[in-house]
């Protein structure tokens, strides 16, 4: 039962790391056998269904019982999910997958290799030099498609096999798609084999997806019809132009000319690679496995990429002649051809392959830290560490700011974090108490002064760094005092806002530096909630001060109005303000007639 419990466990861990994108996930048993693949829109919701303890049917509960491991393909969109989920079904044949009885494939659109080619939905592919686009998951785009290029570019439909020869010597006859506007009888010369081709390339750019020259066109036709006040003909068109639009939507097909293609890419970090395998058959991915190679030692991304190429077309039994990587790599391969994509379908190949080796690689990072949440603020105080050069691991960080306004009810805070977490028993308020008017480099070097010459005097620990919220002239009078008057060795770094008040830059060292970080980066992210924490920290504290500084100037002045009774009224009141607001009538109720007579002339 324990052991059942720990495989759930471990189970739920995985899914809580997953995408919530569209993609395949497959189930392994103990033998490591695919036993069912599924698609989702969005793979965590999906996957996460299974594990929920509401679930009543029966096969699921079996099917949950068996399941040892969990394998997941992110791909763009759901119909590339429905494809992907199809081919890999054919392939393994999950042993709790319904396989379709006739096992059909997909319907594709073929252009045929003949003299004046023809357009048309097929389930077989041929190699007989013909170029196939597909597979279409949802045969009401694809139909909604072909009526679109119908409309548009009225090509031959008969299948005459027609030559060069045969149209020249007059073999054949327009038949009744010319005169229903089908067709523009290119058989009998009516139409040219320029103008016929040229349509022909128009009709692949669609195929592809490469709609929006074409929307262009027709948006401007469309203009140009209204200008002309052809409404009918407008509207005619319009209806085209949305069905272009929803094509447009449609998923990046990638033509069946490409097969037994097998795609590679990498990412790694200090300790291990990351190789995932994408492998290709008539323009439909059915194998796509990511593993991870540890490094023994400083081994460079070629020499990893290449070790993994040659291991994994081994285990795979791979004899793929062309090899996609996504960087020019020194390896030799018998009759293979090494390809680095730089446009193209294949390009869109290898980006979908580097975006499931960048999503396993972040998705083992996070399992990690749930195994081990000490980890994740390691990892953030060395790279800290390395970033500054500092003799040791930032564990503990102080980090100052000031509040005051025109220099009144001049306060400051100290926040501190340790292990890359807030620390609030070690937070500290200080009112300022020797600085006279808005001085915030003369209160920080009060501030700074009192804490770590009390913290010397009592034996507490020092920081391993010190963050001021502000730039160079805050960072210099910091280390006066550390440095010049207390005789102390403690890094300190600055923390720079822009114009809009947000952290735009770690600065460090004297003379100055900037610290180039990532914006986006996990270590900004934590550097901005210090910054973020101090300056909530500071001024909460001064407008509490500050507004019992204006209560007691506004009540404790009136001689004869104790703490009582200002406490009475604050409570029944809530303000000073509703106090002047209230009569004399109102407030007699409360303290009585002589009380409430001092009040209304003390607040005069």
């Amino acid at each position: 039962m324990k052991k059942d419990e720990e495989r759930i466990a471990r189970l739920k861990n995985i899914v809580l790391n997953m995408p919530e994108s569209p993609g395949c996930y497959q189930y392994f048993d103990e033998h490591k056998t695919i036993i069912y693949v599924g698609k989702a829109k969005n793979l965590k919701r999906r996957v996460s269904s299974y594990f929920l303890k509401t679930v009543n049917s029966r096969k699921t509960q079996i099917l949950v019982s068996k399941i040892q491991d969990i394998n997941y393909v992110v791909v763009p969109t759901e119909e590339d999910a429905l494809l992907l989920e199809n081919n890999l079904i054919k392939k393994y044949k999950p042993k709790y997958d319904i396989l379709l009885k006739d096992d059909k494939s997909y319907p594709s659109v073929c252009v045929t290799n003949e003299y004046f080619p023809r357009v048309f939905k097929t389930r077989k592919i041929l190699n007989d030099g013909s170029t196939y686009y597909g597979p279409f998951s949802h045969t009401g785009t694809l139909n909604n498609m072909l009526e679109l290029i119908g409309k548009m570019y009225p090509l031959r439909r008969c299948r005459m096999p027609m030559t060069e020869e045969m149209v020249r010597k007059g073999k054949f006859q327009t038949c009744l798609e010319y005169h229903i506007k089908n067709c523009k009888a290119p058989c009998v010369g009516l139409q040219t084999r320029e103008e016929y081709m040229e349509s022909i390339k128009e009709v692949r750019e669609i195929l592809k997806g490469n709609t929006r020259r074409v929307c262009e066109k027709m948006m401007a036709e469309m203009q140009q019809m209204a200008e002309e006040m052809r409404f009918e003909e407008a509207m005619e068109l319009k209806k085209k132009y949305d069905l272009a639009l929803d094509f447009c939507e449609k998923s990046e097909v990638i033509a069946h000319s490409y097969h037994n293609i097998d795609v590679f890419s990498i990412a790694d970090d200090e300790k291990s690679a990351f190789i995932n395998y994408l492998h290709i058959t008539n323009g439909c991915i059915n194998q796509a496995f990511t593993f991870e190679f540890k490094k023994r030692m400083d081994e460079s991304q070629e020499d990893m990429l290449a070790l993994g190429i040659v291991e994994m077309r081994e285990r795979y039994k791979s004899h793929s002649p062309e090899i996609v990587v996504p960087f020019p790599i020194e390896i030799e391969l018998k009759n293979v051809t090494v390809t680095v994509p730089v446009r193209g379908d294949k390009k869109h190949l290898l980006d979908l392959s580097l975006m499931n080796v960048r999503q396993y690689r972040f998705d083992r990072m996070k399992q990690a830290e749930k195994l081990n949440p000490e980890q994740r603020s390691v990892n953030l105080m060395k790279e800290l560490q390395k970033k500054l050069g500092l003799p040791k691991l930032p564990m503990h960080i102080e980090c100052f700011d000031n509040s005051n306004i025109s220099g009144t009810d001049a306060v400051a805070g100290c926040v501190v974090f340790k292990k890359a977490k807030p620390s609030k028993n070690d937070y500290r308020k200080y009112n300022i108490k020797t600085v006279v008017g808005p001085d915030d480099y003369a209160s920080m070097s009060e501030v700074v002064h009192r804490r770590y010459s009390r913290a010397i005097e009592e034996g507490s620990p020092l920081p391993d760094l010190i963050i001021t919220d502000g730039g160079k002239g805050q960072m210099e009078i910091v280390r006066k005092v550390v440095e010049d008057e207390l005789h102390l060795s403690i890094p300190i770094a600055g923390l720079a806002k822009d114009n809009r008040h947000r952290t735009s830059e770690l600065l460090y060292g004297f003379p100055q530096q900037t610290i180039g970080i990532e914006m986006n980066s996990p270590l900004f992210q934590f550097l901005t909630r210090i910054q973020d924490e101090v300056h909530r920290f500071a001024i909460t504290f001064h407008r509490d001060k500050r507004s019992k500084h204006q209560i007691a100037s506004a009540l404790d002045s009136i001689k004869g109005i104790g703490s009582t009774t200002k406490t009475t009224l604050l409570n029944k009141f809530k303000s000073v303000k509703r106090i002047r607001e209230a009569s004399e009538e109102d407030i007699a109720e409360i303290i009585g007639k002589a009380k409430a007579k001092i009040l209304k002339e003390g607040l005069k």
